[in-house]
């Protein structure tokens, strides 16, 4: 399936950085889909801010600013946007809801989006029908005429970069073309492929994008960002205000509801500083390693698990290729049980999750390709 074509540099990635992982001690950690265990920089980060703050208090509150900036910045590398767009926000399903409650609907406005999202994006548009916005609910299966007919005349299509389930990688970029020539606004929930592999906001005319630190990104839990195109801002209001999202936000004497004239308007309030510490030496040390690096490893990784538990008489639940193959792989076996298979990895230091009647794996570029095979050999 294709990881025997990758470069012998490619190959030995998770030897040049396993050391940054200590979980590779005690487990063989395979659900970076679900919570991914910290990577060293990022818990190294967060215990500098925790130690500080017992130590100092906000004495070097102008480090936590830099840290808030930092975490822009980076970010915006990672996806080829500016810091001016990037918000940071405690979640994807925050970023979600922001522009879902944000956009000024009118009924009879219709919005694009696909029944086999994870429920965050489901939901905030599923809620939209109340006030007469209509949703046309489409499979990530369905053929690319099919969803070009469905986006003509639409307001909004939302999709996720990485099905949670299947494993699916969307062409981000021929449905961004699609939105473009409709006038469509694009919007991605990219939780499942931001760190994994490369994404340009730019090059897939996205409008808008959210994603946690939690997964692929090798961050904290309740800490996300929410990029939003500069120019689209403007119709996009926040959907929860507080004292910094306006412009004189540093005047606490000042009563002007002006907005601040980046995504930074969309930030409510104090921030998750420790979080941010984390997520922001995170998204460093993967542009450090380059995505570019990441995601061949990665895609490997799946196609050497499916390869596996093929050869074990397992199914799995989405063909892969290496257009839309991603670093999930979700299998099952007739007449056995996923959570049974689950535990059994389990008591066999493999960390996996049951989801919907399957297993799903999902491993990040520094896991040792060999243990794919030993996680086959592990199944009943």
């Amino acid at each position: 399936m294709g990881y025997e074509t990758l470069t012998g540099a490619g190959q030995e990635l998770w030897k040049e950085y396993q050391d940054h992982f200590p979980v590779t001690q005690n487990l063989v950690y395979l659900n970076h889909a679900g919570v991914a265990p910290l990577c060293r920089r990022a818990a190294e980060a967060m215990k500098h801010l925790a130690d500080d703050a017992m130590l100092y208090g906000s004495h070097h509150y102008d480090k936590w600013l830099d840290a808030y900036q930092g975490l822009r910045v980076a970010t915006a590398k990672l996806i080829h946007a500016d810091p001016k767009e990037i918000a940071i926000v405690k979640n994807t399903s925050e970023g979600i809801s922001m522009v879902a409650t944000g956009i000024d609907w009118r009924p009879g406005d219709r919005i694009i989006a696909f029944r086999e999202e994870f429920p965050a994006n489901v939901f905030p548009w599923k809620r939209l029908e109340r006030k007469g916005i209509c949703v046309e609910w489409l499979s990530f299966l369905d053929p690319i005429d099919r969803i070009e007919e469905a986006v003509r005349g639409a307001r909004l299509l939302s999709t996720s970069f990485v099905q949670y389930l299947s494993g699916y990688r969307t062409d981000l970029k021929t449905i961004g073309e699609i939105c473009h020539r409709h006038g469509t606004l694009f919007f991605v929930d990219a939780i499942q492929g931001l760190g994994a592999f490369p994404l340009d906001v730019k090059a897939c005319r996205i409008h808008a994008l959210a994603a946690d630190g939690h997964k692929w990104l090798l961050g904290p839990e309740g800490c996300g960002i929410l990029y939003i195109q500069k120019d689209i801002q403007d119709s996009i209001e926040p959907s929860e205000f507080g004292w910094t999202n306006v412009a004189s936000y540093n005047d606490f004497s000042c009563r002007e509801l002006t907005l601040r004239n980046d995504a930074g308007r969309y930030e409510c309030g104090t921030l998750n500083t420790v979080g941010i510490y984390g997520l922001r030496a995170a998204v460093q040390f993967l542009l450090e390693v380059g995505i570019d690096r990441v995601a061949p490893a990665i895609q490997s990784l799946g196609d050497r698990v499916a390869d596996a538990v093929t050869a074990r008489g397992y199914s799995v639940l989405q063909p892969r290729t290496v257009q839309t193959g991603a670093g999930i792989v979700s299998f099952q076996k007739q007449g056995i049980d996923s959570r049974l298979v689950v535990s059994r990895l389990r008591d066999a230091g493999f960390e996996a999750a049951p989801r919907q009647g399957w297993v799903r794996v999902s491993p990040h570029f520094y896991i040792d390709p060999a243990e794919m095979d030993h996680l086959a050999a592990t199944l009943p």
